[in-house]
């Protein structure tokens, strides 16, 4: 078995395959669409990609449809790809009504070690002074383990 984590938790990976996807697409459709805008890119890497590659596959292809520039932009993203809002964690102080569950906060957090890691477990665990089990358990509450983590 092979082990691959999953889109989300790979950086920059997202990008490498959009773009090996719009060449293809845009080979195929006869488009002359080369590249990715800066504020499009930006939302492909934001984004969680749930669906994992065939859903940054569909979504491709279906920019590259629409596209009507040299560039992929914003606009020609889904919806749910261009309305996404990047997870940080941000703790705002004042309004109570925008403040985060610990549990959310600790969330983001994890996501945001495991993706400046690129999914590698062990490190992401020793960054965040877990033992991996208890990493691993925290991962499967939050619905976020893979197959491979029993």
């Amino acid at each position: 078995n092979i082990h691959l984590p999953p889109l989300r938790a790979r950086g920059s990976d997202a990008l490498l395959l959009a773009t090996a996807f719009i060449e293809r697409a845009a080979a195929r459709q006869g488009k002359a669409i080369t590249g990715i805008s800066r504020a499009a890119a930006e939302k492909i890497l934001a984004y969680d990609w749930p669906g994992n590659v065939r859903e940054l596959q569909n979504a491709m292809e279906r920019a590259t449809a629409l596209g009507s520039f040299e560039e992929i932009t914003v606009e020609d993203l889904p919806e749910k790809v261009a309305a996404h809002r990047a997870r940080q964690v941000v703790i705002p102080l004042g309004d109570p009504n925008e403040l985060s569950t610990l549990e959310e906060v600790e969330r983001r957090y994890i996501v945001s070690v495991l993706e400046a890691v690129q999914g590698h477990r062990t490190e992401a665990a020793r960054i965040l002074g877990l033992d991996r089990k208890t990493l691993y358990r925290k991962l499967r509450a939050y619905g976020m383990a893979d197959d491979g983590d029993r």
